[in-house]
């Protein structure tokens, strides 16, 4: 059974560092979510509160409606999955994945049939009596995994699961971890400082900076519309421009920057005519080639190209505006278009594109109680 997770004004201190700052939030049962901030924000201390290896100054946490804030780590059913796997060298495959269920006086008869069922699901049947020096980085990562599945616990937590992996086998391993989660249907938090990883695996992710966390939505939301220039830098490149925001009327407002460049933008009436500043994905720039007009209700801005990188399946585009500023594109390889340093180029901008925050972008020390 999948268990649901809660926060209630968790704060944890480790002398003068306030690790977790007043920290609520709440996960549905089967849900996978992403614990995503940089190194030092909290988010491990999170998870380690939540295992039982940290007791919180203040704050209660609940698991399945109990709680469990006093309880000891054994007392808690949850899985537990490393980030260096902390698999026992001197014993084989099989005895690291029947580790858990000895541990917990798992009926003996029954213990070889599930750890062969959790080899299978983890595409290792066969290997059960190799050592883990005798494996690779991602077979003892599957083993590590099918050792924290084989308990059935209801939730289960992921550090860096795959920060020790090397690039290209790290992304092969994502969409199989996920597939995998989903298939047995326990509640998973995954910490990463990985953008890429906490988006892939995430169905919710959780933001973190400086013991709190900063905002919580789908991966599609919180890349698209971030509360603050901590969140948008964070989980990807961005064109930032200061400027001033005209009367909003019909939902949409007249954007003004520094350097001259003017963009019709989304905007609510709460928002208030004045200094703001304006935040562009760099894919969302829609560069034009010779007699294409722009598409209706679209920003149409021209500008000169300064410098094409080629990175791999996209390319990179640094295009100058006439008043100065530069904006960063990025787009498929697609040959033969000329695009080249000097050309004169159009690009045009969705409204909806284009997020708006306040002057100083935004508040990232608010505290909020998330679902």
């Amino acid at each position: 059974m999948a268990n649901t997770v809660e926060f209630h004004g968790v704060s944890k201190r480790f002398g003068e560092v306030r690790a977790i700052d007043d920290v609520s939030f709440s996960i549905a049962g089967g849900e996978i979510v992403a614990l995503l901030g940089p190194s030092g924000c909290g988010k491990t201390t999170i998870l380690r509160s939540i295992a039982g290896f940290e007791r919180p100054d203040a704050g209660s946490i609940r698991i399945a409606g109990s709680d469990v804030t006093r309880l000891k780590p054994y007392e808690r059913n949850v899985g537990l999955l490393f980030q260096h796997y902390a698999l026992f060298p001197h014993m084989t495959v099989a005895e690291n994945v029947a580790y858990g269920l000895r541990h917990r006086g798992h009926p003996r008869a029954e213990i070889p049939t599930r750890v062969e069922e959790m080899l299978g699901l983890v595409q290792l049947k066969g290997f059960g009596q190799r050592r883990p020096h005798q494996l690779s980085g991602g077979q003892q990562q599957r083993v590590a995994l099918a050792r924290a599945l084989a308990t059935r616990p209801g939730l289960i937590l992921l550090d860096e699961p795959l920060s020790a992996l090397d690039a290209k086998l790290r992304q092969d391993l994502r969409a199989e971890l996920k597939q995998l989660l989903a298939a047995v249907g326990s509640t998973a938090i995954v910490v990463t400082h990985d953008q890429e990883e906490a988006m892939s695996l995430g169905e919710r992710v959780l933001v973190m900076n400086r013991g709190r966390i900063v905002q919580s939505g789908p991966p599609g939301e919180v890349y698209g519309q971030p509360r603050s220039r901590f969140v948008a830098d964070f989980l990807g490149r961005a064109n930032w421009f200061q400027g001033l925001l005209g009367e909003t009327r019909g939902g949409t407002a007249l954007f003004t920057s520094q350097c001259g460049l003017q963009l019709f933008v989304n905007s609510s009436e709460a928002l208030a005519p004045g200094a703001v500043e304006l935040c562009v994905r760099p894919e969302s720039i829609d560069l034009l080639t010779d007699g294409v007009e722009t598409k209706p209700g679209h920003n149409r801005v021209a500008g000169e190209v300064l410098d094409v990188a080629l990175l791999g399946a996209v390319r990179q585009v640094m295009i100058g505006l006439q008043g100065g500023g530069r904006v960063l594109a990025l787009q498929t390889n697609r040959a033969g278009d000329g695009m080249a340093p000097g050309r004169p180029v159009i690009f045009g901008v969705r409204p909806e594109d284009c997020v708006l925050l306040p002057a100083h972008g935004g508040d990232d020390r608010r505290p909020s109680a998330l679902t």
